[in-house]
């Protein structure tokens, strides 16, 4: 494989299938697969070649098959026009796709124990990840949650992949009553995790890195934030990560991203510019060049 960078394709249309509230959508790409890395995201046209609908819609990568014509399966809830418009795709429609998009989760270089935590369809993406683990020879524990129990994700590939699965519904309709968070404590405890990985919503993602931290655990999480290209041009998904030097940078969830070191991700000022972010309004270098200080006045 000479180049593992993203390619654009018209993608034909294999499969549209329901799963519980979600649409999953397969198509052949088989230059994506052969490329593909868990964590990786596909950016998807909407509206057909004359629609007024621009920007194309990011969606993580829920499967992918290298053999069998190399196939790319991603999930998504009818939310709006544009998937409004993909849930009416038929076999051997064709969708003009980018990807793979992103940098991926980062892969142990020895087996180690394995918690992999989802939110919502944020469960989607860990179900490669899960995999990819597993071929390193690394324990999977799954905690998957939603808001009700049709939007839990995989339940039954879940207890297919990991060693445990435990769910999670905010009404209690499914599994325990409660966040993803609130078990995750136990799961840790149990399993002798030693890292976390995560993908869902901020508010969800901040907790859990919170809980990580209470264990001394590192953590991995893919942030789910709203982008216009998914290719680093219009920095509509900017968010504030503190890097190696301590200065906070607004780095581009789409391609710094969408997997950060969650002890990095500067939760409570997601949606804003930090005053001391790295060319922030008022922002000037320490002496010591490691942090900023906002001008006087």
């Amino acid at each position: 494989m000479s180049d593992s960078g993203p390619v654009q394709m018209r993608s034909p249309v294999l499969t549209v299938r329901r799963v519980d509230a979600y649409h999953a959508i397969t198509v052949v790409a088989p230059n994506i697969a052969e490329r593909f890395r868990s964590g990786q995201f596909l950016a998807v046209a909407v509206g057909g070649e004359h629609s007024g609908m621009l920007l194309r819609r990011p969606f993580a990568i829920h499967d992918v098959k290298p053999d069998y014509g190399g196939t790319v399966e991603f999930l998504f809830s009818v939310a709006g026009a544009g998937t409004s418009w993909l849930a009416e795709r038929r076999s051997r429609d064709l969708l003009d796709i980018v990807g793979p998009l992103g940098r991926p989760f980062p892969l142990p270089r020895d087996p180690v124990n394995c918690v992999l935590v989802g939110g919502g369809s944020g469960c989607a993406p860990l179900f490669p990840l899960a995999q990819a683990l597993r071929r390193r020879g690394c324990r999977v524990d799954l905690v998957l949650g939603a808001a009700t129990a049709d939007r839990v994700c995989g339940s039954i590939t879940a207890r297919r992949v990991a060693e445990t699965a435990t769910f999670v519904t905010e009404d209690g309709s499914f599994g325990v009553r409660g966040r993803v968070s609130d078990p995750l404590g136990r799961v840790i405890e149990e399993t002798r995790s030693d890292v976390v990985y995560a993908c869902g919503p901020m508010p969800m993602l901040r907790a859990v890195t919170a809980m990580a931290d209470r264990y001394e655990l590192p953590t991995q999480v893919s942030v789910e934030e709203s982008m216009a290209c998914g290719t680093g041009i219009c920095m509509s998904c900017v968010v504030p990560i503190v890097g190696d030097d301590g200065i906070t940078r607004m780095a581009r969830a789409c391609v710094d991203g969408p997997v950060f070191r969650g002890e990095r991700v500067r939760f409570d000022d997601v949606g804003t510019i930090p005053f001391d972010a790295l060319g922030a309004p008022g922002w000037k270098a320490q002496p010591d060049g490691r942090g900023a200080d906002r001008e006087a006045g």
